[in-house]
């Protein structure tokens, strides 16, 4: 026997962010009797862990959400694999469920999400993935579907021009469907997993400490042959980088050195240090003749500190496979 849904949540020193999730997610859970909730305490060390299992049993949510310790933060992935495999094994009741939804602790689930995911994963039986609309809390959205990376891609991400990126077409980041749709990958803040795709491809890859992780598992689900949708019909606001700290105004902060090391990590796996080398060359490249540009016409856009620096400093082309 098997119940529908199990959600992982991976808590890293932002307990009160994780609470506010597990609040949002009551009503949810209620609409959907049989629903199991692990969070995984990746090592926060700041009494997060007794918090969160506090409110747990506060709240009367001991029924369906439990917390526990995953022995230290070795990233996000293996805090997640925490959660999968706790749900997984088939001894624990009600036994492990069809879905897996990895929800972050920044999120807050509106009202029917999980209604939504799971009628567009039951209409499609080739749909291994499914990620949901994000949005800002005034319901603003962000862009959740993505392109897997690529060389025209890396141009595009480089250059940032307009006519280009509309060129490309497929191999840029893609617009924001106002319909559900199939994507290369969607954003791991909010995606639901079917069982197996994780019997077939493995578990989230603890290489990738933080960042592109699920970029790997889309990948690996799509070699697989599974399909990955986005419905928009979920809607899950994303309170966006407050639980990795990790500012997304590029022109305040450094890029996050973990986003550059999983960038690397990814290309080389799955296309080699070849192309991994070529699609660095392509970028700086492109960001070199954008920065010309912008310089000539006399414009000030923002860019990260640092940027170049940074890229070549994690690059493929002075760390090779490391």
């Amino acid at each position: 026997m098997s119940t529908e849904l199990g959600v992982v949540v991976v808590n890293y020193r932002t307990a009160g962010l994780t609470v506010d999730c597990l609040r949002s997610l009551a009503p949810e859970v209620a609409a959907h009797p049989g629903t199991h909730v692990v969070v995984v305490d990746n090592g926060s060390g700041d009494g997060s862990l007794e918090r969160i299992a506090a409110a747990i049993e506060a709240g009367g949510w001991g029924g369906w959400a439990r917390a526990v310790a995953a022995g230290g933060n070795r990233g996000f992935s293996a805090g997640n694999n925490v959660g999968l495999r706790l749900l997984l094994d088939a001894a624990a009741p009600p036994g492990p469920p069809d879905w897996l939804w990895l929800l972050n602790p920044d999120t807050l689930v509106r009202p029917g999400a999980v209604r939504a995911l799971l009628a567009l994963g039951r209409a499609r039986p080739r749909a291994g993935v499914v990620g949901s609309r994000l949005e800002h809390e005034d319901g603003t959205p962000q862009r959740p579907t993505f392109r897997f990376p690529s060389l025209p891609g890396e141009l595009d991400r480089g250059l940032r021009f307009g006519p280009l990126s509309r060129w490309l077409g497929a191999h840029a980041a893609g617009a924001l469907p106002a319909e559900a749709c199939r994507v290369d990958w969607v954003s791991g803040a909010s995606l639901l997993v079917r069982r197996q795709v994780l019997e077939e491809v493995g578990l989230m890859d603890e290489r990738f400490f933080l960042y592109f992780e699920e970029v790997d598992l889309c990948r690996r689900a799509a070699r697989a042959g599974w399909e990955r949708w986005y419905e928009p019909a979920a809607r899950v606001v994303h309170l966006e980088g407050q639980a990795t700290g990790v500012s997304f105004d590029v022109s305040r902060r450094r890029t996050s050195p973990w986003i550059l090391e999983s960038r690397r990590r990814y290309l080389v796996k799955h296309h080699g240090l070849a192309y991994a080398a070529l699609a660095d060359l392509t970028w700086v490249a492109a960001h070199l003749a954008w920065r010309l540009g912008t310089r000539l016409q006399g414009r000030r856009l923002p860019v990260a500190p640092h940027l170049l620096a940074d890229f070549l400093s994690h690059s493929v082309l002075r760390r090779g496979r490391a």
